[in-house]
Parts: C-alpha cells; structure tokens; sequence
C-alpha cells in the first residue's frame, strides 16, 4: 500500500471504508464523534487545551493526527519505517507545541506511539500484537476486543472508534497479499508480515460489526523443555516420542481448537534427522522447522474471480513427486486425509500431521469422515484397514479448564480385530483433583509395552529401562 492510501486509511472518518457524512468532533472538522454508548471518559484521561474547552484524550489525539498526517511528506518511502517514524516524531513535536496543550510526559509518549501505529501500523492492535505473553487477539466488533494469555480469556480495555475503523485495519492487513472483503466475499483469510494467521468476518454475516481473529505467531518456537515446563508432557513421554519419530512412525496429532496440535507437531518435528528431505503443506505456514532440507508448501485461496485455488489434497498429491522422506500436513480436514494415508502406505514412513478430534478414538473416526469426503466409494472396512495399516500412533492433547494444556493420551494404532480397529494407551493424564482453579493431576505410563518397540530395537533405538511403568 503507498504512503499516500496508508495515510488515508489511517485518516479518521476518510478511506474507502468510511461512512460519508460523520458529524465533526468537538476537537476540529474531519474528526469522527466518538460512539454513542461508548464508555464514558475518566477524568485523568481529559485534557486541558489553552482554550476555554475541555476535550478528551482521544478528542485531541484524533486531531493531532488530522495535522500530522497533512504535514506529512506523500511521496515518503513506507518501507523506511525509521524515515517514516521520525517524520512523524518531528511533526507530532512542532504541532504540540503550536496547540500548546498540556501534555504529561507520559501522555506525550502514549499519543505519539499511537498516531504511529494508526499510520504504519494496525492501529489499537499494535500493542496487543508486540506483547509476547498473548497467543491469539479477538475483536468482536469496535467495542469488544478479547485476548488469550497463558489458555484463558482476558477482556480488554482496547477499543476502536466505530465499525469503519476495524474495516480500514482489516483492509490494512489483507491489501499486501491482494485479498479483498465486501460484501459480496465477507470472509477472509490472511496472513501478518510475522507470520501470525488472521481470519475476518464482516456483515452481514456478523452481526456484531467487523470481526478480526489473529492467532500470533511465536518467533521463537517452543521446544521440548519448553513444553516439560508448562506440563504438557513428561520428559520420559518425549523420549518416547523422540524414539517414535526416529523410528519413522506415522503419528496423528489430534485435539480440540487452540489445544496447541501445531506447536506440539512443531516440536516432535525437530526429532527428524538433519539428513532427511522434509516436505511440509500447510493452508498457513506456522510450523518452524530447522532442519536444513525443507520445502514448505502453502495452499492457495481462489483469487477474486473465485478462481486459481490450489487446496491441500492437490499438494499432497503434487508432494509425492518431489522424493520427500517426510511428508508433514499442518491439519487434515477433508479429501487430502485419503492421499495422507495412502502415502503412509506407499513408503513414506514417519510422515505426520494433526486433526480436530476429542479423544483418539475419535480421530480415527474422523479420519474415515474426511475419507469419504474426498468422493471415494470404499466400503468401510476397507477405509478401516487402510487407516489402520497406516497410523501407527495417536498423540492426543487437550486444554483443560483452568487454561493449561496437556497431552493427555498417547495411543498406540494395533491394527483391525474384525471390523473394530484396535487401540491401545501408552501414556494417559490422571487427573487427581483442583486446588485454586488449578487442575492436578500426572502423566503417567499405563504399563502395556508397545508392539513396535521391537522396531526400536532392530533400528538401535534403545529406551531406558521403566519407561513404560515396568522393567523390560
């Protein structure tokens, strides 16, 4: 986007959002009036103008932004953030002092920090997004904006100043990436500079106004101490699973929305040795390999016409030419679930992926769903023995109440008894009580020993004595 759309965009009540027609602010013509039944002003946040008129914060940060953004030099290269900040730095300078207004030190610093994100960045979603503790930002319209912090839902204090605005920030992130919402398209998926997945929906479909969902992106991602820490899992169950991705098991990592699938794949993805050729497909790139030898594939959304989408099942299928040792799906939902399994059955052993599923029981029957989906007639026992000839093992993770998530089952795949496919738990969550809202509880073996160890040992894979709650 140029400096000079930037700026429009970020002009309050003007872009091509904007509602023609907003009365003027009491701080000066252009400016929106804040909403009605929007929450009073407290008092320490009003400010005293050399004239007779008492105006709010807000009143007087939207007209300083007015002058900065006028004062501003259109032809300025927007990819020079330093240029462009110190422009706005100098101006925001010189216009305070020619208004004359009484500003702290601290509400000097707040408001200069605030134009710049309204004019290079995304606006009140600025701060949320550079605080690392929080792992996902829900706008639910202008006067409702949640965030997620340590798994538990926490409502803020951020607010934007109509539905016209949340609309000129969503237009801010989709442009770069040429995707489009109106009307006519009121969904849309994107994709931050960082990395972090962003999905809106606007009305009609909303009736809450602009909806914006960002799940952030982690820059540095967790690894396996990181998730002993939290008690996701023991260090034993990683040894575990270490073995089992050296091993080239097929693993499924399945659980509920935001239960952490991605970041746990992340981190059993990092056992895959250096010297392999990895090829993950994702509809978002999130995972974060660091092994040298990846290619990273990303799916395609139709273009405006409705056309030139390139779905996950088509890069499965285009993957199988490209001589993966590994192939890694970010989520299977649909028809691509047949082509995963028929490459775990084909040789391409050690392969993963994730899916939405509330016990492991359940992902196997959601893996014969998303067969049948991909418009396949098989009858069902033979959709079962290719699921069960194909996983070998379930790790399923949950995020409990009290916010914590946990892996809480990790399940052997046996194969097919009759028409059932046979499962078997390594590894389950015993949950023994809550104190303070917290819940308590131990991961532990549940004492079968599983069928491919034997596998472990012709590979010199060799696990430590007890690992499975007896000697073997």
């Amino acid at each position: 986007m140029s400096l000079l759309k930037r700026i429009e965009s970020a002009r309050p009540g003007t872009g091509p959002a904007a509602t023609p027609g907003l009365p003027a602010a009491p701080g000066g013509p252009g400016v929106p009036a804040p909403p009605s039944g929007g929450p009073p002003v407290a008092p320490a946040a009003r400010l005293m103008t050399s004239g007779p008129v008492r105006e709010s914060f807000r009143d007087v940060k939207f007209r300083i932004q007015n002058r900065v953004i006028q004062d501003l030099d259109p032809k300025l290269d927007l990819s020079n953030q330093v240029e462009v900040r110190r422009q706005i730095e100098e101006i925001f300078g010189k216009v305070i002092d020619e208004e004359g207004l009484a500003l702290t030190r601290a509400e000097r610093v707040r408001m200069l920090e605030q134009i710049t994100d309204e004019i290079i960045g995304l606006g009140p979603l600025e701060p949320l997004l550079r605080d690392e503790s929080i792992t996902e930002v829900m706008v639910n319209g202008p006067r409702q904006v949640y965030i997620e912090r340590s798994g538990k839902l926490e409502l803020t204090n951020v607010v934007f100043q109509n539905d016209d605005h949340v609309m000129r920030i969503i237009d801010r992130i989709i442009a770069p990436i040429g995707r489009r919402v109106d009307e006519s398209s009121p969904m849309v998926d994107a994709r931050l500079t960082d990395g972090s997945r962003v999905n809106a929906i606007i009305p009609p479909l909303s009736l809450v106004g602009p909806v914006i969902t960002i799940r952030k992106f982690s820059a540095s991602p967790f690894t396996v101490d990181d998730l002993i820490r939290f008690g996701t899992a023991t260090p034993e169950m990683f040894d575990f699973l270490k073995a089992c991705v050296e091993a080239r098991l097929n693993i499924f990592v399945s659980g509920g929305t935001g239960s952490g699938k991605t970041t746990t794949l992340n981190v059993l993805s990092s056992f895959i040795p250096n010297d392999e050729r990895i090829v993950t497909i994702e509809d978002a790139a999130e995972l974060q390999l660091r092994q040298e030898h990846v290619v990273t594939l990303e799916s395609r959304p139709p273009n405006i016409e409705g056309r030139g989408a390139i779905p996950i099942r088509e890069l499965v299928r285009n993957s199988l030419r490209m001589r993966p040792d590994r192939i890694i799906v970010g989520e299977c939902r649909s028809g691509e679930a047949l082509d995963m399994l028929q490459a775990m059955n084909t040789g391409h052993d050690g392969s993963m992926s994730t899916g939405h599923a509330n016990s492991p029981r359940d992902m196997l029957a959601r893996l014969e769903t998303m067969v049948l989906m991909a418009g396949v007639d098989l009858p069902l026992r033979a959709i079962r023995e290719q699921i069960a000839s194909a996983v070998d093992l379930i790790v399923h993770q949950s995020r409990l109440k009290d916010g914590t998530r946990k892996i809480t089952h990790i399940t052997e795949v046996q194969g097919m008894e009759g028409d059932v496919i046979v499962m078997q738990d390594v590894f389950v969550f015993e949950q023994t009580g809550v104190v303070e809202g917290k819940i308590q509880g131990r991961l532990k073996p549940t004492g079968i020993r599983p069928k491919f160890v034997e596998k472990f040992e012709v590979m010199g894979i060799h696990l430590p004595p007890g690992l499975f709650g007896f000697n073997f």
